[in-house]
């Protein structure tokens, strides 16, 4: 027996359905709810309690060693995402490092460091938030390798990585140029966050400053064949991305719940009042009911090539984080000025409400590529 089927065995009586779900919500409206505000707020990156849910197996269970249980996992992400959008997105950003290490069949990736990866002892993310936006006609690709001896050099510089410090790790994409300088094709990689990387401090932004998010910059950065994921790279993204886009929409479907948490916690003092507004409480839970038994559907088959499929991932990501939106700005509305506190849950999720909507595939970028698969012409 190998070293992953010996893993999966071990885990297999512990990481069971109803023990994760069981597990992940003590940890998500315990420990996580008690720390929304510090990692919102002060920027604290949650590695301890992401190590709990690793345990968990909340970390894992969409593998295919685990049974591929992409829907435990994005109910795993929305429960987390209901207390703590940032954690939330870290649990997607760690998802999708375990699937590119595991589809890339790369044998010092995919047995004991993937089995790490799974549990929470060791962590990384992914830097595709370039290269998806690259490949789809919409801005460069910021990484460039040469061939060289034994596999490529890559140098240059990504503006935002998130889930990743030194000694971590993320999952990364360059375009090759040949000796004349034209690009050949992509290749990408695990890039190893050691002394050969720069890490650098990014501008504050208005959310998510606990999900330790850096600026990457690579000079003559070596990639062997232990770190390959997919050469060429084109193959492997098409068919690992409608997978990369599902699991977020856990964060949008936990966003939304927390949101109308907040609307129902005052219904008590303001229903009287609230009534009068719009997206009332039920309306919400009865469009967030439908997108979960979609997505739960989708679930079942999430490396399913056809367009037909990807076009559904597509619509239910984006009427996520619609329905994320609307949700966020009705609690605010709902609780009033006890929500226009800084420290109050509905002004958090207004802010984790507008992450859901242009981390990539950001709307515009959804619609552009529903536009194109629909037509298969892009609208100027």
């Amino acid at each position: 027996m190998d070293s992953a089927s010996t893993c999966s065995a071990s885990l297999a009586g512990r990481w069971n359905d109803d023990a994760v779900r069981a597990k992940v919500d003590a940890i998500s409206r315990g420990p996580l709810a008690q720390a929304a505000t510090q990692i919102d707020t002060k920027g604290h990156y949650p590695l301890d309690l992401m190590a709990q849910l690793g345990e968990a197996g909340a970390l894992g269970v969409h593998l295919d060693r685990h049974g591929a249980r992409f829907g435990l996992s994005i109910d795993a992400m929305r429960s987390a995402s209901r207390a703590c959008g940032a954690t939330g997105f870290l649990m997607w950003a760690h998802d999708v490092c375990g699937m590119y290490m595991e589809q890339s069949q790369n044998s010092a990736l995919d047995s004991s460091r993937l089995d790490a990866h799974a549990q929470g002892l060791t962590f990384g993310g992914t830097a595709l938030s370039n290269p998806m936006k690259a490949l789809s006609g919409i801005e460069p690709m910021m990484f460039r390798a040469t061939p060289v001896s034994g596999g490529y050099r890559v140098n240059g510089t990504l503006p935002w990585v998130s889930h990743i410090r030194h000694g971590q790790y993320c999952g990364a994409i360059a375009v090759v140029l040949g000796d004349d300088g034209t690009a050949t094709h992509e290749i990408m990689f695990m890039l190893d966050c050691d002394d050969r990387v720069e890490l650098r401090h990014c501008p504050v932004f208005s959310g998510m400053e606990g999900t330790s998010t850096w600026g990457v910059k690579l000079i003559d950065y070596f990639v062997g064949e232990a770190q390959m994921i997919a050469d060429p790279a084109r193959p492997f993204i098409a068919r690992i991305r409608p997978a990369f886009i599902l699991l977020q929409v856990g964060m949008a479907l936990g966003v939304t719940q927390g949101s109308i948490d907040s609307i129902i916690e005052v219904e008590p003092v303001l229903g009287h009042v609230n009534r009068f507004l719009h997206d009332r409480p039920d309306e919400l839970l009865a469009e967030l009911d439908e997108a979960t038994t979609q997505v739960a559907q989708l679930a079942l088959t999430p490396y399913d090539g056809s367009n037909d499929f990807l076009l559904n991932v597509l619509d239910v990501r984006a009427r996520g984080a619609e329905l994320a939106l609307r949700a966020a700005q009705s609690s605010l509305l709902h609780q009033g000025a006890r929500g226009y506190l800084m420290s109050a849950a509905p002004q958090r999720r207004i802010r984790e409400s507008h992450f859901v909507a242009i981390v990539t595939p950001a709307l515009k970028h959804l619609r552009w590529e529903m536009a194109r698969l629909s037509t298969e012409v892009v609208p100027a």
